[in-house]
């Protein structure tokens, strides 16, 4: 088997963080959260990074983050734009919005022909779940379908102590195989300890939820390629300015359709994330911790 490629999606960075020089440093030397990531994909195997961006932040994303990642990693860039669409395609006029998730993947098309894992470039997802899903993509094979894999964190190592959350939901089948992902909102811990979300519905402790860390064999890209085509044809006209085809729908969708399964591979690592800025405190004091008891260096 060819090696796993990790994916990187990273083209809306720019506009979350205004601009890539403000990105926040979390780590003791300045490091920001995808350098974490870099290092624990390398860690557990990892030997190649392809990021997709936008095309006006490539100088300064080179300067920021892919320099320094090249210095373990091949670095490959590839550019999510609107003129970036299956052939015979073309967004809605006046359209200025990136197509979403399934879009900026399906933007690798052509440059990964291997087992392929996708991160989001601004989560921590910790080491527990690359080591994981580097091991299962590693030997992972089609057969009379697609043959794909999803880490699932406990849902109580996602939460913000600043507010609410929304969460992918997951639920497997007997084989582990991955049966639904329904998006839950204003999740959060309540006063008597209990997790709940949007009305008022309970979440018991390891509950798995979705952190958009999936993997997948090369058969995905053209199985995407269709899913693409058939959004834009049925589904972008309807909300032509704000439209988005989402990741976790297209695998749903194969899901559904029984051209694919999703192994959901469990980790108790602790996901985080800033979803608010009162969460970035949370995360230099986690990763401090983490430094403090020598799993990561203070300075890599």
């Amino acid at each position: 088997m060819t090696q796993p490629v990790l994916v990187i999606m990273a083209a809306g960075m720019g506009s979350r963080y205004g601009g890539l020089k403000q990105i926040d440093p979390v780590g003791p030397h300045g490091q920001i959260i995808l350098d974490y990531s870099l290092y624990d994909a390398y860690r557990a195997g990892f030997r190649r990074a392809v990021f997709i961006i936008r095309p006006e932040l490539r100088e300064s994303f080179e300067q920021a983050i892919g320099a320094r990642a090249a210095q373990r990693m091949r670095i490959d860039y590839v550019y999510q734009t609107l003129e970036s669409l299956p052939e015979g395609c073309a967004a809605p006029a006046g359209r200025t919005k990136p197509l979403g998730t399934g879009h900026a993947v399906w933007c690798v098309t052509g440059t990964v022909d291997a087992p392929f894992a996708v991160i989001n470039a601004d989560d921590f997802y910790g080491a527990d779940a690359f080591r994981r899903i580097y091991d299962h993509l590693s030997c992972a094979q089609d057969d009379d379908k697609a043959r794909y894999c999803m880490v699932g964190y406990r849902v109580e190592n996602t939460l913000s102590e600043s507010g609410t959350v929304s969460r992918g939901v997951c639920t497997a089948d007997a084989d582990g195989l991955l049966t639904s992902i329904v998006e839950r909102t204003a999740i959060a811990r309540s006063a008597d300890g209990v997790i709940r979300c949007e009305d008022d519905r309970v979440l018991p402790e390891g509950t798995p939820v979705s952190m958009n860390l999936w993997g997948f064999t090369p058969s995905f890209l053209p199985a995407l390629d269709g899913l693409l085509r058939d959004f834009i044809a049925t589904e972008l006209p309807k909300n032509p300015e704000k439209g988005e085809f989402y990741l976790p729908f297209a695998v749903d969708r194969l899901i559904r359709e029984g051209r694919a399964s999703a192994k959901l591979l469990q980790t108790d690592a602790r996901w985080f994330g800033v979803t608010y800025r009162e969460d970035k405190p949370t995360v230099v004091a986690a990763i401090a911790a983490m430094t403090e008891a020598g799993e990561y260096p203070a300075e890599f």
